[in-house]
This record gives C-alpha cells, sequence and structure tokens, in this order.
C-alpha cells in the first residue's frame, strides 16, 4: 500500500502499471487515489463501517481537482464519524440498481441517441444479458460472471457473437461509470472469446447466379435491398435507409446524415438499377421509403440477415450482405476500373487537402463504371460473363 503526499505534480508523474494501484494520502488517512491500466485516476476514500471496510469512489482526476477530492472525501470522513455509512446510503439512493435498469439507461441515454446500430445492442440484451442478469445488481456483476456467460454462447457456436457481447456489456457498464451508478467494469481484464478474421470473401460468378436465383422468389422489397447492394456497391445500413426523395432523375444522393461516413455521396443509376427502381415504385406505395417495410405502414425494412440466412441456404453459398458491396467492387477492379474510382464509388475516406473539392470531379468515371459494372452483372445472370475477379478490401 503505497502513502505518499498528494500534489498535483505527483498525480500527474502517476503512471500507469500492470494492475490498478492505490496511492494513500499522507495528509489525509482515508483518502486516495486510483490508477487504473488504462491510466484512469480517481479519487477514493475509505473507511470502516459495520460489516468491514468500504471504499468510494469520488471522481476523476483531473475533472475532479484535487482539492475537491480532498474536501469530498472529508464530508464522507465526517459521516462516518457521526455513525452513518455513505456507501450505503449512495446505493440506496441510485436509480439503475438492477443490470435491466442501467441497461434501459443506457438504451434510452446513450444507444438509441447515438448509435444507428441502437436495435443490435437491444437484441443482444434481450437474447443473451437480460435473461441471465435482469435482476441482478450491477454492482454485484464481476468477472466470473462475464466469463461464465461469454463461455455459454461461444459453447453454442458464436465466438465471434461473443466478442460482441463483451463489447456490449463494457460500454453499458463504462456508461454506468460516467453517470455514477457503478464503480467496476467486469469485462476488465476478460479477453475477447472468438478470434476474429478479416473476411475478404468475393462471390464467384456461380455463387451471384445461385444468389440472384433464389432472390427470385423473396418479397421484391427484401429481394430489393441486396440486389440494389450489388448493383450499386453501397452500404447495407444506406441502401435500407433510401428514400424516393433521394432518388434525383439518374442519380441517388446519400445525404451526410444517412452515410456512414458522415461524408454526403452521389451515386450515378445504371440502367439495371433504374430498372429495378421501376419495379419497386409502385409496390412502395405511399411510403417515402424505397424498401418499404411490407407490414409496417409507412416503416421501412431495418433487418435482413435472417433474410440473408435463409438465401445463403437455399442457394448453397456461403454468404454474408456484406459481400455483395466487397464482389461488386472487386469485379468493377477487374474489368479495369482504377482502384480510385472504385474507392469514389465506396465513398471511402480521403485525406488531403483536396479532398473536400473534388468529390465530386469523379461523376463520368462513376457512372461509367457503374454502367459498365450492370452490364457485366447482366452477363453473369445469362451465364456469358468470366470468372476473374481482383479483390478489394
Amino acid at each position: 500500500m503505497a502513502r505518499i503526499h498528494l500534489t498535483d505534480r505527483k498525480l500527474q508523474a502517476l503512471e500507469p502499471g500492470r494492475y490498478q494501484t492505490d496511492y494513500w494520502d499522507q495528509a489525509l488517512a482515508g483518502f486516495g487515489v486510483r490508477v487504473s491500466p488504462s491510466g484512469r485516476k480517481s479519487f477514493v476514500v475509505m473507511y470502516y463501517a459495520p460489516g468491514g471496510k468500504r471504499r468510494m469512489t469520488l471522481g476523476a482526476y483531473p475533472a475532479v481537482s484535487l482539492a475537491d477530492g480532498r474536501q469530498r472525501a472529508k464530508k464522507v470522513l465526517y459521516k462516518v464519524a457521526a455513525g452513518g455509512d455513505p456507501q450505503a446510503e449512495k446505493q440506496a439512493e441510485r436509480k439503475a440498481e438492477t443490470f435491466a435498469e442501467l441497461a434501459e439507461e443506457y438504451l434510452r441515454l446513450h444507444s438509441k441517441a447515438k448509435k444507428r446500430s441502437w436495435k443490435e445492442d437491444q437484441r443482444i440484451l434481450e437474447r443473451d444479458l437480460l435473461p441471465f442478469w435482469k435482476g441482478v445488481k450491477a454492482h454485484d456483476i464481476g468477472r466470473r460472471d462475464v466469463i461464465r456467460l461469454l463461455d455459454l454462447i461461444v459453447q453454442r457456436g458464436s465466438p465471434i457473437m461473443a466478442n460482441r457481447t463483451r463489447a456490449l456489456i463494457s460500454k453499458i457498464f463504462n456508461f454506468g461509470i460516467g453517470r455514477d451508478i457503478v464503480e467496476f467494469n467486469p469485462t476488465q481484464g476478460v479477453p475477447k472469446p472468438g478470434k476474429e478474421k478479416r473476411r475478404d470473401r468475393v462471390l464467384t460468378e456461380s455463387e451471384i447466379q445461385a444468389l440472384w436465383k433464389v432472390l427470385e422468389g423473396l418479397a421484391p422489397a427484401m429481394a430489393g435491398t441486396f440486389k440494389m447492394r450489388l448493383l450499386t456497391a453501397q452500404r447495407g445500413a444506406e441502401v435500407l435507409r433510401m428514400r424516393w426523395e433521394h432518388v434525383d432523375g439518374e442519380w441517388w444522393h446519400i445525404p451526410a446524415e444517412v452515410a456512414k461516413n458522415g461524408l454526403a455521396h452521389r451515386v450515378p443509376l445504371a440502367p439495371q438499377t433504374l430498372d429495378l427502381l421501376e419495379e419497386l415504385r409502385p409496390i412502395t406505395g405511399t411510403s417515402p421509403w424505397v424498401f418499404a417495410s411490407p407490414r409496417v405502414n409507412g416503416a421501412r425494412i431495418t433487418a435482413v440477415q435472417k433474410a440473408a440466412e435463409r438465401v445463403a441456404k437455399q442457394a448453397e453459398v456461403d454468404f454474408v450482405p456484406h459481400d455483395l458491396r466487397r464482389t461488386a467492387a472487386s469485379l468493377m477492379a477487374s474489368m479495369g476500373t482504377s482502384r480510385l474510382v472504385v474507392s469514389k464509388i465506396l465513398n471511402h475516406v480521403e485525406t488531403g487537402v483536396t479532398a473536400i473539392y473534388d468529390r465530386y470531379s469523379y461523376d463520368a468515371e462513376k457512372r461509367r463504371a457503374l454502367v459498365r459494372w450492370g452490364e457485366r452483372l447482366e452477363e453473369i445472370l445469362s451465364g456469358t460473363g468470366e470468372d476473374n475477379v481482383v479483390r478489394i478490401a
């Protein structure tokens, strides 16, 4: 147990170690600072109450100054001297006492407010976290609980989903720490259970044919989401949020608030893509969405994963939806389209002073490339194409 006279200079000089370390102030007994392996420094106060030793977090340094930290510690110690137990009182006042309450607050204030993928957070919560921890107090969940839960997910054959679940648990508890609901993130020190590898799958022409054949049997709007991704090489979330007002003649304008990277983008629409839109227009009726939900009036399709799994199974093709974007880009490169033009079509982030100014300077090249790709796709579907690809990440 390290004891030092805490000063701002000494606080700033404290370096993180392999494990979290407490440094106790020589001037005020029970007051100290905890340094985590990540470098986070938090003021703490330790005291004794009926039942044993108590430890309270008083705030992170430097957001809380050394003087304020000492003052907060003195208030706690004064209550203890008067026979109180400040930590027990604090826990009793917490609104998000159970994990379910903490998770609900995370969804409402963080996930839904800041993430387009909030429904995936909700899905993981409902499937894997709430069934185990719904009524458990959040501050009672430890590393061992996290490890047991992740092991169960791995055992059912979903190691990558175990990684996603671990990441969500970490986000929820970090949110709770930031709002002074919990003091510890139980994923700290727990490694990812699944080994992730970058997928670079590019569909062959025979696989494209098999997938397209199965797509023809789906509901038009759902099938259209996959066809649009293959025809335009755009991201799935951007396709699903496509509105009729974004279509202007032979252009699809993707607003900055829709684009994943926050950069407005416009996509030339080849004849094959325009034909697809013409087929969908009467189906959507008065909906503003190109890929309107067939079940909920005025809503759009938001999830395609289950449909993708059915397509892959029926077509007997190892396939995930993002393969469509990668395949389109790779086949365009195989046809001689430069990597720069492919990058413009994919709306990759560019660097350099001129990046902002030439965002629309390749419109003609993008149009030629996508028109040629549309023609090539027709050849593939008719069985007259060649199976040569250059892989583009």
